[in-house]
């Protein structure tokens, strides 16, 4: 059995001043009355409370925990950390296992940082999209070629940046170009030749190209790399200063291993896992963002808040509901922009209450569900591909988690 380990240190980005306190315990109070999370306003942030005091058992905390310390044991990941938001109080957050494994043990913390792996398609290249398209520069039904004009024929003509963020572009994967292919330049031309699989509009395919392209999108009409753009308009407006691509050396004792990497020929800290873009730089639309739990939980807020977050707006209102609202896809119901709508209870990667729910994940092990209705948000973070992307059980260790978290939010009176 695999060692666990679990910190609960304070989370103290989020406590208020003290002058604040009345105002909190007012609010928590009307909380436990209504068992319901309270409404939040666009300047309220997020700050600690026990699960007792929405109205969750007093069994909630021990029960999330024996299910992470159980997929850490099991070895269906090194590590994970877990943060439940509910309203805009954390009411769960703890850690298990280890940040590494290989060369040596490192136990994981409170405020280790992830390699976020596909979550960064949803947080970064389709927010990025959908702020330059509030500002006008964007148009989703424009062919992709109107700001890249190198994408043409074949075609490409008919793909739309919509289909880009809704899979329907038709565009494959890219097998082994990384290893003869390096820097963004490179990956554009083989991007901009690649044969469509099928017509547009007409499938999803989930294609990690399409959103390495929609990332050039945004690069092309803003005229700033992608990481500079997201960090000066998402990143810091919102504080979350543990956000970033391309971690620098000082930074990278935080992050939780990946893989022991036979390309690379090293255990992977701290840089990118996805082959591709570790190739290009280490900034792409489909991979390459490292973040922590806490940094995801105030993302999360801004959605919930319609935009805003403790007086930064960084979406229009219309805007994140046009994000959020499934696309007509033929053959699939379930997708917006960017990120997926929950299929059905019981799914691996996941799932939260309400048939609202939307969501994503990333490959490394990462997940984050957002529940509109309830405004619960469950971020779970893991290294499952470490050492070894052929040991991750990713699929057991959401599907567990979940499900205990979802048995505990229906025992709330009225659901």
């Amino acid at each position: 059995m695999g060692k666990t380990r679990g910190r609960k240190e304070p989370f103290q980005p989020f406590y208020l001043p003290l002058c604040g306190l009345f105002a909190c315990n007012l609010m928590r109070a009307l909380a436990i009355s209504s068992l319901f999370p309270v409404c939040v306003t666009a300047h309220e942030r997020l700050t600690l409370a026990s699960p007792q005091s929405v109205g969750l058992p007093a069994t909630t905390e021990e029960a999330l925990d024996e299910t992470l310390k159980g997929a850490v044991e099991s070895g269906a990941t090194a590590g994970a950390e877990a943060v439940v938001l509910f309203g805009h109080r954390i009411v769960y957050h703890n850690a298990f296992g280890d940040a590494m494994k290989l060369p040596k043990e490192i136990p994981l913390r409170n405020d280790s940082i992830y390699d976020l792996a596909s979550l960064t398609k949803v947080i970064v290249t389709t927010a990025s999209l959908m702020i330059l398209g509030d500002r006008g520069q964007l148009d989703l039904d424009k062919p992709v070629k109107t700001y890249i004009p190198e994408f043409d024929g074949n075609g490409r003509e008919s793909v739309t940046v919509r289909r880009l963020l809704t899979h329907t572009s038709g565009l494959g994967n890219l097998n082994k170009v990384h290893l003869d292919h390096s820097g963004k330049d490179a990956y554009l031309e083989e991007i901009c030749k690649t044969d469509l699989q099928q017509n547009p509009g007409e499938h999803r395919i989930y294609s990690d190209v399409g959103m390495m392209l929609a990332g050039f999108v945004a690069e092309r009409i803003s005229g700033q790399p992608l990481d500079r753009f997201a960090k000066k308009n998402i990143f810091e407006p919102l504080g979350m200063d543990s956000t970033f691509f391309r971690p620098r050396i000082a930074k990278r004792w935080r992050c939780a291993a990946t893989e022991l990497c036979p390309w690379r020929g090293r255990v992977m800290q701290g840089e990118v896992h996805d082959e591709n873009a570790f190739a290009m730089g280490g900034v792409a639309g489909h991979a390459g963002l490292f973040s922590t739990a806490r940094d995801l939980a105030v993302f999360a807020r801004m959605l919930l808040n319609g935009g805003i977050y403790d007086g930064k707006r960084i979406l229009k209102e219309s805007t994140v509901r046009e994000m959020l609202t499934a696309q007509p896809i033929p053959d699939y119901r379930f997708q917006a922009l960017g990120w997926r709508i929950q299929e059905e209870r019981g799914q691996d990667s996941g799932w939260l209450l309400s048939p609202k729910t939307y969501g994503h994940t990333g490959f490394t092990g990462t997940s984050l569900w957002i529940d509109p209705d309830n405004e619960t948000v469950a971020i779970l973070l893991a290294n499952a591909v470490h050492p070894s992307r052929y040991l991750a059980r990713k699929e057991e260790l959401r599907k567990g988690f979940h499900e205990v978290l979802c048995r505990l939010l229906e025992g709330l009176p009225g659901k």
